[in-house]
């Protein structure tokens, strides 16, 4: 019976592809971060749905008129650069094999993407995207949830099979880099259901995060959760439903998960994260040995005994300190972005939805942030979506502010509004 759903979902996807190829996006993120055929047990589980999605969109895009040239940012030339190191730094790599693999692999994330600047030219559509992809991890995280709640939270959630977020680590972090989505879906929406849907999921959601007993998110909990009180517009809800949640999840957390929290403070006692320090240790002696081509992907098999346990680390042990640069460029020149779009639009009549979606899209860049500090994510497919994500709002924020100021719909802020863009489109201001 799920072969059947998935088999005719499957189906389902490819016609809105072919009908409209930006289906096909929203498609591709489902199947990328759901993977629904991965639930199915018979011979559909072992469909290749993902790259059969691809090559649809593929060939809708090439057909179809209803898309845009690439946006003129900055973060796109840094993005095909950086795409270019990983395949010079792959020729120099200390297990070719592995190496060649991975590559490929990184290849199959960074293609899809391309669909998403192309095809996602309005922000209805973008808006569509955005909660796609939150509802389709939410949905792992409502799930999770609930059994972490059911068994007590004695056993650790994992995310959807054959992702990049399987494991109870990165899992925890893609659910809470969900979180702003849902959030943002929530302030754009004045629909009664779905906003008690939401409020009814992110509880739900957090108890999944908490139920992976992972330390790394632990402590990206603790950040999003000050920061969602800080940019919340009624703290005085916010504030008391966190300490009454924090109340019950006291009582019904196991003894073993506060032993394995604790473990934070005494680290130095803990050969999990001892490895891990000495991971990094090893990991920036050797880049300062060979800093501009690493020891390759999967580098981490010669030059120490574990994973790399860093999406920081992972990047400049594995590619040196150029592409390290051009990737730690995308991420903090978007928040740069996130931060001071708002402030270009700031008072403009109907371009409040600005600041919703910059303010929630940082919040789930900075989870990522927190979060990959201790795991190897550097190339995850949800840290490029969000960064593009954040290149179309500023296109289409910019674009309606060119047609608001054309129209004379800003009266006496003519002037300002176009030291505003001038200023933005200078390449220093990220």
């Amino acid at each position: 019976m799920r072969d059947i759903a998935v088999l005719l979902f499957l189906i389902f996807c490819i016609g809105g592809a072919l009908y409209r190829p930006w289906f096909g996006v929203l498609a591709l993120a489902v199947f990328s971060y759901l993977n629904p055929h991965a639930y199915a047990w018979g011979a559909v589980r072992g469909l290749p749905a993902f790259q059969i999605l691809f090559l649809v969109v593929a060939i809708s895009t090439l057909i179809t008129k209803d898309r845009q040239p690439l946006p003129k940012d900055w973060r796109i030339p840094i993005f095909f650069m950086l795409w270019f190191y990983f395949l010079l730094t792959t020729t120099q790599a200390y297990f070719p094999a592995a190496a060649w693999t991975k590559f490929w692999f990184v290849c199959k994330i960074f293609l899809p993407l391309i669909f998403t600047l192309a095809l996602i030219n309005t922000r209805e559509k973008l808006f569509y995207l955005i909660i796609t992809i939150a509802c389709s991890i939410g949905l792992v995280g409502v799930k999770g949830g609930i059994f972490a709640i059911v068994s007590g939270f004695s056993h650790r959630v994992y995310g959807p099979p054959a992702t990049q977020f399987y494991e109870n680590n990165a899992f925890a972090i893609a659910v809470l880099i969900a979180i702003p989505m849902l959030l943002l879906w929530l302030r754009e929406t004045s629909d009664h259901r779905v906003r008690i849907g939401i409020y009814t999921t992110i509880p739900l959601m957090f108890a999944s995060a908490l139920s992976s007993w992972s330390r790394g998110a632990f402590l990206t909990m603790g950040v999003l959760g000050l920061l969602l009180i800080w940019h919340s517009k009624r703290k005085f809800l916010v504030v008391p439903l966190f300490i009454i949640g924090a109340f019950f999840a006291v009582d019904f957390l196991p003894q073993e998960w506060f032993g394995r929290m604790e473990t934070l403070e005494t680290y130095q006692e803990d050969a999990s994260a001892m490895g891990r320090i000495r991971a990094w240790k090893d990991g920036w002696h050797h880049t300062l040995q060979h800093p501009f081509v690493g020891a390759g992907f999967e580098g981490w098999r010669w030059v120490t005994e574990r994973d790399w346990h860093s999406a920081y680390v992972e990047m400049f042990a594995e590619h040196g300190f150029i592409a390290f640069g051009m990737w730690f460029s995308l991420i903090i020149g978007t928040l740069l972005n996130l931060t001071n779009l708002p402030k270009k639009v700031k008072g403009i009549e109907g371009m409040e939805w600005v600041h919703n979606y910059c303010y929630m899209l940082r919040l789930s860049l900075i989870a990522y942030c927190v979060g990959t500090l201790f795991l190897g994510l550097s190339y995850w497919d949800l840290l490029y979506h969000l960064i593009f994500i954040a290149v179309l709002v500023r296109q289409f924020a910019l674009k309606e502010l060119d047609e608001k100021v054309g129209s004379d719909q800003v009266p006496g802020a003519k002037g300002k509004i176009m030291t505003r863009l001038k200023n933005d489109r200078l390449p220093r201001a990220l």
